[in-house]
């Protein structure tokens, strides 16, 4: 083999090696692509479900999400009702304590009265009989005084007698006994001048007057001579006062008490004593009808011998005996006579008294309004005035005490005092400007406060002190140390830098520093360059004082973040911060700069940096002062300078002055000074000024009453140049919004109607807490009221009758609420619809647009009223009737009522159709709609045909829909007619069908057609009697369905329902048996009078005795007897039953058998002659009512047989369908988990049993 050959096999094995080896790599290949395409699958298949799982993680979130929100939502209204339960249980305990602690404070008062009136009675008749006694032993003092031998054993020593004297002088209550008991053991009968005259001089007080006449008495009773002395001496010391311009006013009240007591109990004859008392009253009297100083004496005199002297009976002494039926001792002693001169000076002197105080009274109102005059002009009064108007008012108040006392005493009435009118009407709102602090006297709408917020922020501080350990802030107490004393040193000296007129002079009489004036620049750069030149010295010294770095960083920290302090918290916080780490002198000086350059857009930062001064304030009082020190020099330097620049630099100082001054850390007098200098010059930028400065804080210093009347005065300055000056209109729009925000023009406040609390209550349940979720929990609620108040149920009734309080969307849940109520109180029910039915009617007599919504509100609520059963179809079906009938003129005429351009009433048919017309849909129901829709097209027909409607003025067409999606929702397949010829057609058909099923056409055949609505009305309602057993069972289908909509629940189990279909059945049956009872009509009978006369006679008197007292016998002996009960159908017997079926007829004994015959029907009549019954048969026409009640009844009961046998065939088929149902269900998805967490709400049970609506309607029910 050559070397070729070598070579070509070689190639030949190589390529087949290569051929060998690509399909291995094909083979390879198409593996790796089945992987690779595996592994594509896989991702795939991860992803998606990556995408399952992130997808139910998300709805597991979202759906605990839900939960979450539903569980903190029912926390909250749990929390909520326990909030208002437990406010509603405070306040009723708040109630009755109060009302406790009324009636204890009243019986306290009674009981009070009630013994001073006992103690007044006692004290009365205790006086009265020992002066009675006195005067008694004073009078017969002759017959036992002693002889001579008796003076001889007593002892005569002179210094006794002359101690005793003396004694007399001085003499006091206390002394009574001691007294006494000297007087028996001396003889004094050579010491009877000394002891008159110390008995006269003495100063006696009113308490010590009873001792002084015990002892005249005494010597009276054992010395001749005393009494003649006595009255002598009383006369020489009345005289010798005369000649005194100044009487002692208090020697005088005891002296006139002794003597008119001595004269009291006899030791001074009538004549003599009753004529020493008037002399001396007269003459008091006399000299004092201007002055009225001795008015006191008066008082005096009628308190404690008024009753005997001039008998005097005070007006609390007459309203105790009358209140009390207490009996006080009679004015005896003196004669009435002698008693009247006195009542007549005493009265005299009462009514110049009363005309004193009437003038005094018009005096002090003069006084007053000059003062209030000068306070509005000048803003203040001087002292003087001042001073005298507080003299004035005292001696004023103590002359109205001394006339009501002596009234009372006089059992006078008090004069009328007039009110000056003129005195609120001057000036606007006064207040009190004697008493300026005193609360009460002004208060405005509001306050002083926007609202309780803003008062929160503005007085409610923290308090540093109760936090802050004092050793931080004690520095602060040393500085107001001595600056206390240099205050004090400085009142010391006289200089009173404090007030207005000072302070007024001081920033008039400023100059400024050569440094300020020299800036002519109008940019807001040199504005802070003043700053920093005005505290350029402070600055080096903090720099100085700067000694830590670490605070140093800790403070500039701190003012960095002042600007972030926007709410009340973070302020209060750094308040506290920079006291507790960074009180130092320099720190303070720090803060108070950064305060004072915050920037000039940062308005908002003003009320807190205000806050964090005041709050700052107790601690450290330096930097309010240092801030407002720097604010009055930089309002000073914008006031002297007059640039037309830096307007917001401006209104930022007096927005922060104004800011200061709410807080009281800049005082109201330098405020309203700064107001006062922006007015004196009120142009450009001082009017901006001036507005914002009012805006800022005029409203706090108009309202605050040591502020408020010279606030007013600059406020009327700056109206009144605002009308001088011809501003811009900007400016006068600016000065009119801050005029009216400070002093807001008077706006009458409705009058709001004050309830009780329980009726507030009833209307937050019904007006504001209903709704479709509380329902359960306000009828819970409205179950426990006073239902025994019938006042309280009156309120509610009407409460529900005024539906249209209610938003509309909740006037079911009304009904809802009504139809839970009716179960405990049954008579609630009646009167709500009683007066929703009087509404309605009352809406169509009166026919005002101004109770359009109130109609509209009340149809509603009777279609609701039906849904929840509270009504039955009859009483909708006359009501819907009425709104197309009442008043209405056919013929074309206009009615007062329903004119022929009102639609109104088109709109409350369709609302009242819309809410409950879906449920009549079967049975006797349906035919009714059906006739009332042919009446209403005719009625809507009329409506469009009348000559008010034009091209111009077409019929609404938004009444041509609403009646057309009413009709569409109700009759969706029912041809509606299209004229009003075609509308009145169908109703005169409807009348003729009617009377035709009545057996009336041949009595009626003659009549128009075109018949009046009352007549169709009539004939609507027979047809509802005959079928009232059918509309019930509808009904009640009906309101079961709408119970199920509206709560939005499933049907009730299977045993449930067929408890419902017994109960159904039962009343169907027990309807029907009532119907059969009242079917028949009684036929009239008309009896006449005519014969012959009846005449009483005795005959007929015995036989109606005799006929009495046979009746009587025999209902004794039949009362034993079983009752046998009467049967209402007999049955025939068998061999007439083969005669009448024989003859081609099968009848019923009174109506249970019929048979048709031409134009009879047979009847056959039972009778009995002797003991055997007969029998008739009678042929009755079918025109009669007796036959056609019949026949009609006969085909009701064998139509409702047929339906009954129809319904039980068919529970079977439907329950073996619902079973079906139910297992395919069961094996197409597995049920889902309960949910635990969601509570469903309890389903309205309603009392009565409702009848199964599935199976009425054949819906077959919504399960979930």
């Amino acid at each position: 083999m050559d070397e070729n050959d070598v070579n070509s096999l070689s190639n030949k094995e190589k390529e087949d090696r290569e051929a060998e080896r690509r399909p291995a790599s094909a083979r390879d290949k198409a593996k790796d692509e089945a992987k690779a395409s595996g592994k594509k699958d896989v991702c795939k298949e991860e992803k998606r479900k990556r995408l399952e799982e992130e997808k139910k993680k998300k709805e597991e979130k979202e759906r605990r999400k839900k939960e979450e929100e539903k569980q903190k939502a029912e926390e909250d209204q749990k929390k909520k009702e326990e909030e208002e339960k437990q406010q509603q249980e405070e306040l009723q305990r708040k109630l009755q304590e109060d009302e406790a602690k009324r009636q204890r404070e009243e019986e306290a008062a009674l009981l009070k009265e009630k013994e001073e009136g006992h103690q007044l009675h006692q004290e009365a008749w205790e006086r009265h009989q020992g002066r009675k006694e006195l005067r008694s032993k004073n009078q017969n003092a002759h017959e036992s005084r002693p002889e001579e031998p008796f003076f001889s054993r007593l002892d005569s020593s002179l210094k006794k007698n002359t101690a005793f004297v003396k004694k007399l002088r001085t003499l006091t209550e206390q002394q009574r006994d001691v007294l006494s008991n000297d007087f028996t053991s001396l003889n004094l009968s050579k010491y009877i001048g000394e002891a008159v005259s110390s008995l006269v001089e003495a100063k006696l007080k009113i308490s010590d007057v009873g001792c002084a006449v015990h002892l005249c008495s005494l010597f009276h009773q054992r010395y001749t001579e005393f009494a003649p002395l006595l009255l002598q001496a009383w006369k020489k010391h009345f005289e010798a006062r005369k000649e005194d311009k100044a009487p002692n006013v208090s020697k005088l009240r005891t002296d006139l008490r002794f003597i008119a007591e001595l004269t009291i109990v006899g030791l001074f004859t009538d004549k003599e004593g009753l004529s020493l008392i008037y002399e001396q009253l007269k003459n008091i009297i006399s000299t004092d009808r201007e002055t009225h100083t001795h008015v006191s004496v008066v008082i005096s005199f009628c308190k404690h011998c008024g009753d005997d002297i001039a008998g005097l009976v005070p007006r609390k002494v007459k309203l105790a005996a009358e209140k009390f039926c207490l009996t006080f001792p009679p004015s005896e002693i003196i004669s009435t006579e002698k008693q009247q001169p006195f009542q007549n000076l005493l009265r005299e002197y009462f009514t110049s008294l009363t005309k004193h105080l009437k003038k005094d009274h018009r005096e002090l109102q003069n006084i007053e309004r000059q003062n209030r005059r000068i306070l509005h002009s000048k803003g203040e009064l001087s002292e003087d005035r001042h001073k005298q108007y507080e003299e004035f008012a005292t001696s004023y108040q103590k002359l109205l005490a001394n006339t009501q006392s002596l009234a009372d005493l006089l059992d006078e009435n008090m004069p009328e005092l007039p009110q000056d009118k003129t005195v609120q009407e001057e000036h606007g709102p006064g207040i009190d400007i004697f008493t300026p602090g005193k609360p009460g006297e002004y208060e405005l709408e509001g306050g002083i406060w926007e609202d309780e917020d803003a008062r929160n922020f503005y007085e409610n501080l923290i308090d540093l002190k109760a936090f802050v350990p004092a050793i931080l802030f004690k520095d602060n107490e040393k500085s107001s140390l001595g600056k206390d004393k240099e205050d004090s040193k400085d009142g010391r000296e006289g200089k009173d830098v404090s007030t207005t007129e000072d302070l007024e002079l001081e920033l008039e009489a400023l100059d400024i520093t050569d440094e300020p004036l020299e800036l002519e620049g109008g940019d807001e750069v040199e504005n802070e360059e003043l700053a920093k030149k005005l505290l350029d010295e402070q600055e080096q010294e903090d720099e100085e004082a700067n000694t830590g770095s670490h605070l140093k960083l800790i403070v500039d920290a701190f003012i960095q973040q002042l600007p972030n302090c926007v709410n009340r918290d973070l302020i209060d916080k750094a308040a506290m911060d920079f006291c507790m780490n960074m009180n130092t002198k320099s720190n303070r000086r720090k803060l108070v700069r950064a305060l004072f350059t915050v920037p000039r857009q940062r308005l908002d930062l003003l009320p807190f940096y205000s806050r964090l001064v005041a709050t700052l304030h107790p601690c450290m009082s330096d930097v309010a002062e240092d801030l407002c020190s720097m604010l009055k020099g930089d309002f000073r330097f914008h006031i002297r300078k007059k640039d037309q620049i830096n307007i917001e630099t401006k209104n930022k100082t007096v927005r922060f002055i104004g800011e200061l001054s709410k807080f009281k850390m800049f005082s109201k007098n330098d405020t309203l000074h700064c107001l006062k200098m922006l007015l004196s010059d009120f142009t450009h930028h001082h009017i901006e000024m001036a507005c914002t400065l009012l805006e800022t804080c005029g409203r706090f210093l108009f309202r605050s009453p040591d502020s408020h009347l010279r606030t007013s005065v600059l406020l009327e300055q700056m109206m009144r140049k605002k009308q001088a000056q011809h501003l811009d209109a900007r400016y006068v729009t600016m000065v009119e919004n801050a005029y009216y925000y400070c002093n807001p023009p008077p706006i009458e406040k409705a009058v709001k109607k004050k309830r009780p609390p329980l009726q507030e209550y009833i209307r937050k349940l019904l007006y504001k807490d209903l709704s479709k979720v509380t329902t359960e929990k306000v009828l819970r609620q409205m179950r426990k009221l006073p239902w025994q108040d019938p006042e309280v149920k009156g309120y509610l009734i009407c409460c529900m009758i005024n539906i249209w309080n209610v938003k509309y969307n909740s006037i079911h849940c009304v009904a809802n609420l009504l139809a839970g109520l009716v179960a405990y109180q049954e008579d609630v029910g009646i009167h709500v619809v009683d007066g929703v039915l009087e509404d309605i009617r009352l809406g169509m007599e009166v026919n005002q647009p101004k109770f359009n919504q109130r109609r509209i509100s009340s149809a509603k609520f009777l279609g609701e009223l039906y849904n929840y059963r509270m009504v039955e179809s009859a009483v909708v079906f006359r009501t819907l009737f009425s709104f197309i009938s009442f008043g209405v003129n056919l013929d074309g005429s206009p009615s007062p009522l329903d004119p022929p351009e009102h639609l109104f009433r088109i709109r409350l048919v369709c609302t009242l159709l819309d809410t409950c017309g879906q449920y009549f849909d079967r049975g006797s129901s349906k035919k009714k709609l059906d006739c009332f829709i042919i009446y209403f097209q005719r009625y809507i027909w009329w409506k469009k045909s009348v000559d008010v409607w034009t091209k111009d003025q077409p019929f609404p067409i938004d009444i041509d829909y609403m009646i057309s999606d009413t009709l569409e929702l109700l009759r969706p397949k029912m041809r509606l007619s299209c004229s009003l010829d075609e509308a009145t057609k169908q109703v005169a058909d409807l009348e003729r069908e009617v009377l035709v099923k009545l057996g009336m056409a041949m009595e009626k055949d003659g009549r128009s057609s075109a018949m009046s609505e009352g007549e169709p009305l009539d004939e609507e309602d027979e047809d509802e009697d005959e079928e009232g057993a059918a509309d019930t069972e509808e009904q009640s289908g009906n309101e079961s369905e709408m119970n199920e909509q509206e709560e939005d629940e499933g049907s009730e189990n299977e045993e449930e329902e067929r408890e419902e279909e017994e109960e159904e059945n039962t009343d169907y049956l027990t309807d029907s048996n009532k119907e059969n009872e009242t079917d028949e009509e009684n036929n009239e009978v008309t009896i006449r009078g005519g014969g012959l006369k009846h005449v009483a006679c005795a005959e007929d008197e015995d036989f109606i005795q005799a006929l009495d007292k046979m009746m009587l016998e025999n209902l004794q002996q039949r009362s034993g007897e079983a009752v046998k009960v009467h049967q209402l159908d007999v049955a025939i017997p068998l061999q007439l039953k083969s005669q009448l079926k024989k003859g081609g007829s099968g009848q019923h004994c009174m109506g249970e058998g019929e048979a048709d015959i031409s134009d009879t029907m047979q009847f056959v009549m039972l009778t009995r002659k002797g003991n055997k019954q007969q029998y008739k048969i009678l042929n009755v026409p079918l025109s009669s009512h007796l036959a056609a009640n019949h026949f009609n009844q006969q085909q009701a009961e064998q139509e409702e047989r047929m339906r009954m046998k129809k319904l039980t065939l068919d529970i079977n088929e439907r329950q073996e369908q619902e079973d079906y149902q139910e297992m395919m269900q069961s094996f197409a998805q597995r049920p889902a988990p309960a949910n635990t967490n969601r509570e469903r709400r309890p389903r309205y049970q309603h009392p009565k049993g409702a009848p199964n609506a599935d199976l009425i309607f054949k819906t077959g029910g919504r399960r979930r």
